[in-house]
């Protein structure tokens, strides 16, 4: 019980650390979730733009996203950046969905995602919103063109 509660103060004073170096506008890692259709987001910055990570759970099964997205500011607003980029998504679906679209046998979806949003960190706290659209196209598995993804992300900044 002692070794518990010496890691968790340890990982309480390395969160209260990260939140003090990231009060400002701009924020390296960012970790959260995506409203619509509902999603595990975790963003990286590699100098001005940044890799996006996002992970689906649905009852049908899982859909995992990867975006490489170029961010520019916009206008004079401190903090807020529009973002444009691109990547691509497996799936793996469920026997119910299969039996919904019934054209192909596999539950294996394979496909090209496109990005555009809004991205904005708050200053005074370790937080990071954005609002985004990002259509896709699978091209493995049952071929549709999808453009109701995309959604608010809140995320807590590293």
């Amino acid at each position: 019980m002692k070794r518990l509660f010496v890691v968790a103060l340890i990982l309480t004073g390395f969160v209260q650390a990260q939140a003090q170096q990231n009060m400002g506008t701009d924020y390296r890692t960012a970790l959260g979730v995506k409203v619509y259709p509902g999603a595990v987001t975790v963003k990286h910055f590699i100098n001005r733009n940044a890799i996006e990570g996002l992970g689906y759970i649905s009852s049908d099964g899982f859909r995992l996203t990867g975006l490489y997205e170029i961010h520019n500011n916009l206008g004079n607003v401190e903090g807020l950046k529009w973002y444009v980029g691109g990547g691509g998504h497996v799936g793996v679906w469920s026997d119910s969905w299969k039996n919904r679209y019934p054209t192909r046998e596999s539950g294996l979806a394979i496909g090209v995602d496109g990005v555009l949003g809004l991205d904005y960190k708050i200053k005074g706290a370790p937080l990071n919103l954005s609002f985004d659209w990002q259509p896709s196209f699978n091209i493995i598995g049952y071929n549709y063109f999808e453009g109701g993804w995309g959604g608010l992300a809140i995320r807590y900044t590293f």
